[in-house]
């Protein structure tokens, strides 16, 4: 286990350690035991897992001396909204990147886009053509920014970075500890699940459980794109994070897995049975998953289990990295299936 004065510099955003509570009537119904890590709790506006990286990234923001972060995502970014509220109580302005089919006709402003508005942020819409060049988006708005005497730092999307993938390096050893306090020392095998839909959270798991020695396995359910992709973003972040802070490990990449499948429609878009499941869930648990990221994850861990109800051996630890503002925007999908 990596100690605590080896972590980078840090700020304080999360209210952490967040519980882990086991879903009783979803283990009885699946036949395993299935926990959720609730870092759906690490606040309110600043909830999910965004905030775990944030404490690192924009540590390292003010220590560079910035006073503006630059980031990007969808319309209703949960990686935008908390930055954009963490920058706030870091003393930083931010602009978001955006990005909608209709630039000249943005969406409505409510869920995470009203969020942006209330925080301050400044919004430049771009289409997905400018979002596949948003390096190049970046550096045009960071240069008109140091025109006007400004200092800015660009995050890039959902803060995957080396240095964010600290949050859940950290996160990790939380959740050590907390399944230590349900076995003890001999730690019982267990399969962590999580959303993958930059990267970020998952090589951070990935690392974090190579880090601790304990017998977990780490699976990301991708919510975009496909394996291909996200093993080169993860394999980036974890030869990234070596070469910075383990030089001398020849542990190589760390084991984890990706279950491919379940984008459905696409990034952002629903289907009737992924809607059906996350109301299916509060209806069993109480417990409320977002449309973009853990209700896909969540369908499609469901769905896999369905098919092998040992695919991921006796226990799981779904990650809830929050989200729940996503949810308001898209409420008419939901007619007919409440």
């Amino acid at each position: 286990m990596i100690q605590q004065d080896a972590f980078p510099p840090r700020i304080t955003l999360a209210n952490t350690p967040t519980p882990l509570q086991k879903m009783e009537r979803l283990s009885r119904q699946a036949g395993v035991e299935i926990f959720f890590k609730r870092d759906d709790f690490t606040g309110s506006e600043l909830s999910g897992n965004k905030v775990r990286k944030l404490e690192f990234i924009l540590a390292d923001a003010l220590q560079r001396g910035a006073d503006t972060v630059i980031t990007c995502g969808g319309a209703q970014s949960n990686h935008c909204r908390a930055t954009a509220l963490a920058a706030v109580r870091a003393g930083l302005s931010s602009l978001l990147l955006l990005r909608t089919d209709d630039p000249a006709n943005p969406p409505a402003v409510s869920g995470n886009i009203l969020l942006d508005r209330l925080a301050g942020s400044d919004v430049v819409w771009i289409s997905p053509d400018q979002y596949r060049a948003r390096d190049e988006v970046f550096e045009r708005e960071a240069r008109r920014l140091r025109s006007e005497g400004r200092h800015p730092c660009i995050i890039p999307e959902g803060g995957s970075t080396a240095l964010g993938a600290w949050g859940y390096v950290a996160g990790m050893a939380e959740l050590a500890a907390d399944l230590k306090r349900l076995d003890g020392d001999r730690v019982k095998p267990t399969t962590i699940v999580c959303a993958a839909g930059s990267g970020g959270t998952l090589a951070g798991l990935a690392l974090g459980a190579r880090l601790s020695g304990e017998p977990v396995r780490v699976v990301g359910v991708n919510v975009c794109d496909d394996r291909d992709y996200f093993v080169n973003i993860i394999d980036g972040i974890c030869r990234e994070f070596d070469r910075a802070w383990q030089p001398h490990s020849s542990a190589g990449i760390p084991p984890y897995d990706i279950v491919d499948g379940y984008v459905g429609r696409g990034y952002a878009l629903s289907r009737p049975e992924e809607l059906a499941a996350i109301r299916d869930l509060v209806r069993l648990e109480g417990v409320v998953l977002d449309p973009v990221y853990t209700g896909k994850a969540y369908f499609g861990m469901m769905a896999e289990l369905a098919k092998a109800p040992r695919v991921f051996g006796e226990r799981i630890v779904f990650i809830h990295t929050g989200g729940l503002f996503g949810l308001f925007p898209i409420a008419d999908q939901f007619t007919g299936l409440l």
